[in-house]
């Protein structure tokens, strides 16, 4: 008879995958894909346009023309590289913060400007009809995604459903029962954690005791890998792998891409309120966009005449979208009761009728 003792009956790890250094030096082998600097360049430009359109989303926000918004600065590697990994018939469940993600897919400056001046047109994509609008609610679109991967595994259809939330979502009971259900069921289904470090004013310290986030999948029966989140090549490969996976029949995944939020939680946050700029500065250096430039001058790929084109390009298209915007008459007040129900209730017909009343003719409502 032995000694009592407790055995071992389960380990797990939670593995780190990285491509390039802060200072865009290769520190692994790069995947195959990035042996092409078309590709490369394709991802570079993709994160410039998202911090040009985000730059301008918050001068209309803070001129009074656009509704609060929340910026994704130092965050389109995470964004970008996920939505690049995604086959065209995908589904991608968006937070609040993955303008990067939605510009990728097709949904243009116009239609995101729309959604955060109040438009409900801004929802209605002219390309991938199938991704699911903005989710402002904290981690309430991961279900959605646990339904939406159920969708396509009952279709037998080959396609997959990427749901991005961000670190604070992890500590909400909507995201541990779907990824739960997700595992259970083997859903073709992607669960990608964007950690900025920041769930509003509260830490990452301060949020959760666990060592990395993506083991919370580790309770489901799901794999769990953390990314470099400001490194665009390793986004686009471990995304790309989970994805396939989903596809295949294999089931779900959780990936924790590790970034920053470089800038306020929203517009209607003051970030120097709970976090110094000596806390923040450091991560300067990480950011994304100047990591790809680097590796992709390093290669002879991109050149300052290269850089200045592109910042001409991109400018004049979003100075074109607010443009557009600008001059969009808004929608007829009972807009806001037309897009919510099928068939709308009693109570709420009768509020429309007084809504409509008030706001007078459509002359007067579009000045």
């Amino acid at each position: 008879m032995r000694d009592v003792e407790d055995d071992v009956v389960a380990q797990f790890d939670v593995r780190l995958r990285r491509c390039l250094d802060a200072a865009g030096v290769p520190i692994s082998a790069l995947p195959g894909f990035a042996e092409d600097v078309r590709e490369l360049v394709a991802l570079y430009r993709g994160m410039v346009r998202t911090r040009q359109f985000d730059a301008k989303a918050i001068a209309l926000q803070r001129t009074g023309r656009l509704g609060t918004y929340a910026s994704s600065l130092g965050q389109e590697a995470v964004a970008v590289g996920a939505a690049s990994a995604m086959q065209p018939d995908d589904v991608l469940l968006p937070s609040f913060r993955e303008h990067g993600a939605q510009l990728w897919r097709g949904v243009s400056m116009l239609e995101l400007l729309l959604y955060w001046g109040g438009d409900e047109r801004g929802s209605r994509f002219h390309e991938t009809r199938q991704d699911f609008p903005v989710c402002v609610p904290v981690g309430s679109h991961a279900p959605h995604a646990a339904g939406v991967a159920l969708a396509l595994k009952l279709r037998g259809e080959g396609r997959a459903a990427l749901c991005i939330y961000g670190d604070g979502a992890t500590s909400k009971g909507d995201v541990d029962e779907a990824l739960n259900v997700a595992g259970v069921w083997l859903l073709p289904a992607v669960f990608l954690i964007s950690n900025n470090q920041w769930a509003i004013s509260v830490p990452r310290a301060r949020q959760s005791a666990a060592e990395t986030l993506a083991q919370k999948g580790i309770a489901a029966g799901l794999p769990c890998i953390q990314v470099d989140g400001n490194d665009v090549i390793a986004m686009r490969d471990t995304v790309g792998r989970a994805l396939q996976r989903a596809r295949a029949g294999a089931g779900a995944s959780v990936v924790e891409a590790l970034t920053y939020r470089l800038g306020d939680h929203t517009t209607a946050d003051d970030a120097s309120r709970y976090r110094k700029d000596a806390e923040v500065s450091p991560h300067w250096a990480e950011e994304p966009i100047a990591r790809l430039r680097a590796y992709l001058a390093k290669v002879g790929a991109w050149h300052r005449e290269d850089e200045e084109r592109l910042l001409i390009e991109i400018g004049a298209e979003v100075e074109t979208a607010a443009s557009v915007y600008l001059a969009t008459p808004p929608q007829p007040v009972e807009s806001m009761f037309d897009f919510t129900y099928a068939a709308l209730p009693a109570a709420l017909i009768e509020q429309r009728s007084a809504a409509v009343s008030e706001a007078g003719t459509p002359e007067a409502r579009h000045g």
